[in-house]
């Protein structure tokens, strides 16, 4: 579905009671019939370069830190020879590119994070990853020098990827500097899961094509010609004890047609002469380099943004990467960067219309212009679900497109936190795919309250717990996600448990979940959306369930019973008589009182016993639950519990039950 981004009111809301206070919430839709909707706090802010106004939703600001000496022109912010660019992280400290080199900070105590060091090294963009003790820094302007001089009338020309080595990280040594005929806008590092002795680096390269005399066999000949420097990406394959030996193995021609071999087998020309706004085209969406690759080790997958098309990318292979299927978009003016969804079932597209320099997010431009394109993958195909667009016009003098973000790792859930330059931080549910959704935001206001200024939002990105922002003109950034109606506590702190040694955007990770208190509630909070009954007073006898029943401080007296196919979720809640479920879609269980005997068999999706008192056995029995084990923990239970057949088997959490009677079967050990 195509969402409209200039009136708020119309975003979906969840109203609910406090996370706080761990009641059920449900889906409802945005304002009440005849209510006006309230303005967005997001329009109007104050502009200034380190003064702006600012709005903020469902997050919380950490710490902002100035851009440091060396890094920035004050009298002009939005210098491009000192952007802030892109971010990678290692163990506890973040990397944050610059057109002019790197800085790093140590974000131990993110709402605290300290400048460890700096590194100055001209050429831009600036982009960064991080491998073990290795850092790889993209090149791609022609005042690049080999040795990270500044002088660019002298020394050696360098335009491709750095290799340094960060082992100290107060004092980062270049170990390596692999040259490619485009430069590299950007880089994406690959793993292989079979060859733990060598990394692979995708180099996207958009520049002009470097003369011969700055590097050998280099060429800008059409696609008819002889080994063209275009049409191509370059695979650099680096030995991890030996970096120094890092070197060019591959250029994949991914843009081949298969039935012809043309090079150029892809969009050679705009769709129309104008783009849908009427204005020219920019970028062009001509495809002859990607300008940004997310690779998905775990799955053998990649998906590619590539000017003018979306490709996926077989990678089961790195040094060999394969085209399994691409799509275009005629309102779609220049393919950016991808996500992936943790499951591999999805993928975010982005497009940067105007090149991250314009102002895209006018009360003027279509909510599928310059917006995310999300796509389901379906045997490995990609079918269209629908667009995103930030919901709120931003002003002529704010850069504002699609960039840079990451996912935030919740238990059931696929949201992105995302850059909008200008336009701020926007955090965008994609669960549905075909209805996207915003969910928090931060934004600030424009640099200049009259003129265009480059600024805002490079990239924004979620690691080890908080969100992590690069401010082009202003520096470096922390947020924290706050409890809110869209996303309660128990989720957050699962997404919080989810900890990585180290985290490049382009560099997918499969996040499994281990079993917790928060994820095992993060996943009753999310049944609790869907509830279609909910009693939160006296029921007076028996309750048959159907559909997603809720009881929220519930008294029912009288025997439950829960219906094939259907779901019961009891929070604070007294049934004065036995709960009994045969086939049911998910029973969960939440500091309540059962005063008779519990069974539950065959459930097919969850399956929950938590802080919660039977009075009589308790029998779990061929509940098959697929990866998400049933779960019976820091409960009583007055009578016998016994569970048999059950895939998999229940546990506790480490949290043992209080039984009266004996444990048998699967939850022999869980008293």
């Amino acid at each position: 579905m195509t969402q409209t981004h200039r009136n708020t009111g119309r975003r979906r809301r969840l109203i609910g009671a406090a996370a706080t206070a761990a009641l059920l919430v449900a889906l409802l839709p945005g304002t009440a019939s005849g209510q006006e909707s309230e303005p967005d706090p997001r329009i109007g802010l104050g502009a200034g370069w380190l003064d702006a106004q600012s709005a903020i939703s469902d997050l919380d600001l950490l710490a902002h830190r100035d851009k440091p000496a060396g890094f920035v022109n004050p009298a002009n912010p939005g210098d491009f020879g000192y952007v802030a660019s892109d971010l990678a992280f290692g163990g506890s400290h973040a990397f944050q590119g610059n057109y002019n080199g790197f800085n790093v900070y140590d974000i131990s105590q993110p709402a605290n994070p300290t400048l460890v060091s700096s590194v100055v090294c001209p050429g831009g963009q600036g982009d960064l990853s991080v491998y073990g003790n290795l850092l790889f820094m993209s090149v791609e302007e022609t005042r690049g020098r080999l040795d990270c001089g500044t002088d660019a009338s002298a020394g050696t020309r360098f335009q491709g990827v750095r290799v340094f080595d960060v082992s100290d990280v107060t004092n980062p040594v270049q170990v390596a500097a692999v040259q490619t005929c485009r430069g590299s806008h950007t880089h994406t590092v690959v793993t292989d899961p079979d060859d733990s002795a060598n990394v692979y680096v995708y180099v996207s390269g958009t520049a002009g094509v470097r003369p011969a005399t700055t590097m050998a066999g280099c060429n800008n000949t059409p696609a008819s010609g002889a080994d063209p420097a275009r049409w191509r990406i370059d695979v650099i394959k680096v030995p991890v004890a030996a970096p120094e030996q890092a070197a060019v193995v591959n250029n994949p021609r991914l843009f081949a047609d298969p039935q012809t071999g043309a090079i150029d087998g892809l969009q050679n020309n705009p769709p129309t002469t104008s783009h849908p706004s009427g204005s020219p085209w920019g970028p062009s969406p001509v495809t002859d380099a990607c300008h940004d690759i997310t690779a998905y080790p775990a799955l053998g997958l990649a998906a590619g943004a590539c000017e003018g098309n979306g490709i996926l990318i077989d990678i089961s292979d790195p040094a060999n990467p394969v085209r399994i299927d691409e799509v275009s978009d005629p309102n779609f003016a220049y393919w950016h960067s991808a996500t992936i969804s943790n499951d591999g079932k999805k993928v975010v597209f982005t497009d940067e219309w105007g090149g991250g320099t314009g102002p895209r997010c006018r009360d003027t431009d279509q909510p599928q212009w310059g917006a995310n394109a999300i796509f389901d993958i379906v045997d490995r195909k990609l079918k269209f679900a629908s667009y995103y667009k930030l919901p709120v016009p931003q002003t002529l003098q704010e850069n504002c497109v699609a960039h840079n973000g990451s996912l935030i790792p919740v238990p059931g859930r696929d949201i992105l936190v995302q850059a909008w330059y200008q336009g701020g931080i926007s955090l965008m549910d994609f669960t549905d795919s075909a209805h996207p959704r915003e969910i928090a935001y931060f934004d600030r206001g424009p640099i200049s309250p009259t003129t265009s200024v480059l600024g805002g939002f490079w990239s924004a990105y979620w690691y080890n717990g908080e969100i992590y922002g690069s401010e082009i003109a202003r520096g470096f950034d922390v947020l924290g996600l706050r409890p809110s109606e869209h996303l309660t506590a128990a989720e957050i702190a699962a997404a919080r448990e989810v900890q990585m040694p180290q985290f490049n955007a382009q560099s997918q990770t499969k996040v499994d979940w281990a079993p917790s208190f928060a994820v095992a509630r993060a996943r009753f909070d999310q049944l609790a959306r869907t509830c279609t009954t909910t009693i939160d007073k006296r029921h007076n006898g028996p309750l048959t369930v159907s559909g997603v029943t809720c009881l929220s401080g519930a008294t029912v007296n009288g025997p439950v019973t829960v219906r094939p196919g259907a779901s019961l979720l009891a929070f604070d809640s007294s049934i004065s008589g036995p709960v009994s479920a045969s086939n049911a879609a998910a029973v969960h269980l939440y500091e309540s009182t059962v005063r008779g005997p519990v069974s539950i068999t065959g459930t097919r999706g969850s399956t929950a016993i938590v802080k919660s008192e039977i009075h009589g056995p308790a029998v779990l029995t061929g509940n098959s639950t697929g990866t998400v084990e049933p779960i019976i923990a820091d409960s009583t239970v007055r009578g016998p519990l016994a569970c048999t057949g059950n895939a998999p088997a229940p546990i506790n959490l480490d949290a043992a039950n209080r039984v009266s009677g004996p444990t048998s079967g699967q939850c022999a050990s869980l008293g």
